[in-house]
């Protein structure tokens, strides 16, 4: 189904400008719709909620559209399973600190080598608590996670397996959902760190059968605000981290000391906005389709997506395994059952930070480092080289602007 691109771009202010932005998988360009409802909050509505007063009234009912709309994204089977929070990093810290509460000393947790630093460094951190922490590599020649590998880590003490669902630096899709068994079937949670994932592709966390799963909204198109996931069975049972009078079955409160963030948490409901009014505009090419819901529209929208962001992909694929002296970090093909379009490489006897600041003169936005996959840059020996480079687009972009990334990256000699 052919995304309409035009009216995608219309949402987007920032897209009127003269720059192009191929960093998004650092964060995403903001939707009108959510600027305009967090001006809505903040003008008409910006006070304490709980109060018997109407205005109040009027903000906590806003707070609570914004859960709503968090819930159906990740199709939670009820609103009181996702927490929002600041950011995913700090959401996944707030987790491991109440779920350390339920393990024991000797106890053990499993992380990956290849995930974003945010679902790692608070389980190892737990060290300190007594808790032992393994790692599941990828393996140096797929530079994919392989189930024999976990399998060999998972003893009867492995409480829990964290991992990414889609890599921040490699674009490979791990099968959530087959892991997810495999865990499951040996007494283990499995914690997933959705942020390099979501914005491409539309989580579902009850098909999926996962314990936990985390994304960040200001790379998803909304404001910079974070969502965390939790069957509810383990939230009811963890302590919470906020006041001690705030009562144990008060899910999600009691894991978000201070509340949340009020205007963001309206902002979010304008992210279920624009993909309403996707769907309306493409529910006509796809036979009249009819659209039934915040969660169907969402699936015919990113349906959308993942189409056009898989010619996207192939445009800039097709040029880099053209280039002998181009070497691709992760799957070298862009099919969308695969990979998503984040796309590192590096360029032989060339330091990868030189490279963007050449782009930055024709006003393309890219980046270079180890995008906080530290250790995944490290173990894959690209630390000396300043890391990748990385190209990470969404649906807003277009061929025209590959195109005119490709004509930079032509003049770049290894």
């Amino acid at each position: 189904m052919k995304l309409a691109i035009d009216f995608v771009r219309a949402q987007f202010p920032a897209l009127a400008g003269e720059w192009v932005f191929l960093d998004n998988a650092g964060g995403s360009q903001t939707l009108k719709q959510v600027a305009d409802r967090i001006h809505q909050y903040l003008m008409t509505s910006d006070v304490q909620l709980g109060a018997s007063y109407e205005i109040s009234q009027l903000a906590g009912q806003r707070v609570k559209a914004g859960a709503r709309v968090a819930a159906e994204l990740v199709n939670a089977e009820d609103e009181c399973e996702v927490i929002l929070g600041s950011s995913t990093t700090m959401l996944m810290k707030l987790l491991s600190l109440s779920l350390v509460e339920t393990f024991k000393p000797g106890d053990e947790v499993i992380v990956t080598n290849c995930d974003h630093e945010a679902n790692i460094g608070p389980w190892r951190n737990l060290e300190k608590r007594g808790m032992i922490i393994k790692t599941w590599r990828v393996n140096p020649e797929t530079l994919e996670l392989h189930l024999e590998d976990l399998a060999a880590l998972m003893t009867e003490k492995t409480r829990l397996v964290a991992l990414t669902h889609a890599s921040n630096i490699l674009g490979t899709i791990n099968p959530i959902k087959q892991i997810a068994s495999f865990v499951h079937e040996r007494g283990a949670m499995i914690c997933v760190d959705g942020v390099a994932y979501a914005p491409h592709a539309l989580p579902d966390v009850r098909q999926l059968d996962v314990d936990f799963y985390a994304f960040s909204f200001y790379k998803v198109y909304g404001p910079h605000y974070s969502v965390l996931y939790g069957k509810k069975a383990h939230l009811l049972r963890m302590p919470g981290v906020n006041h001690f009078f705030i009562a144990e079955n008060d899910v999600p409160y009691k894991f978000q000391p201070g509340s949340s963030n009020y205007e963001l948490s309206y902002g979010i409901t304008g992210i279920g906005d624009y993909l309403t009014g996707l769907a309306e505009v493409h529910a006509g090419q796809a036979g009249g389709r009819e659209v039934k819901g915040l969660r169907d529209a969402a699936a015919l929208a990113y349906e959308c997506f993942a189409e056009h962001e898989e010619g996207l992909s192939a445009r800039l694929l097709d040029f880099l395994n053209s280039r002998s002296d181009v070497r691709i970090i992760g799957k070298k093909e862009s099919g969308r059952s695969v990979r998503m379009p984040t796309v590192s490489f590096v360029i032989k006897n060339v330091k990868s930070s030189t490279i963007p600041p050449e782009v930055d003169k024709h006003k393309i936005g890219i980046r270079y480092g180890d995008f906080y996959a530290r250790r995944l840059i490290e173990d894959l020996g690209l630390a000396p080289q300043d890391g990748v480079v990385r190209v990470s687009m969404v649906h807003y972009n277009t061929l025209e602007e590959m195109d005119r990334l490709i004509r930079v990256l032509e003049t770049l000699q290894g």
